[in-house]
């Protein structure tokens, strides 16, 4: 099953509506708000989550820094609203399902570009 990370920056919102749906979404909690990215990356990987996020700063961090994850999923999106956050998530989600484990997702309105990381082995 898969497991989601939602940074503070898609939003508390969106990880209490994937929930509703049914799908393990968790918010950085209080402990980890304000937290630096490679903290956010480490929980995600301890937890064994992809990561959802509007930061593109976790780009550079995976490939220019070259740090593992179980995936991202980054929002790039003109509408930023939560109802249009929601729905772009779920529509990754249902079309690729367990092939977002592993990938980089850069998800807009106008489409959708995929590449792979290194993944951190559990």
């Amino acid at each position: 099953m898969l497991k989601f990370l939602v940074d503070e920056s898609s939003g508390k919102k969106l990880a209490s509506s994937l929930k509703e749906k049914g799908y393990d979404a968790e918010y950085i909690d209080k402990e980890f708000l304000g937290a630096d990215d490679e903290t956010i990356l480490k929980i995600a990987i301890k937890e064994d989550r992809i990561l959802i996020t509007n930061d593109k700063d976790f780009g550079e961090l995976i490939y220019k820094n070259k740090k593992h994850s179980r995936g991202v999923i980054l929002l790039r999106l003109n509408v930023n609203n939560p109802e249009n956050r929601l729905n772009m998530i779920l529509y990754v989600i249902e079309r690729f399902g367990e092939r977002l484990m592993g990938k980089f997702f850069v998800v807009s309105e106008s489409g959708i570009r995929i590449r792979s990381i290194n993944i951190f082995p559990i």
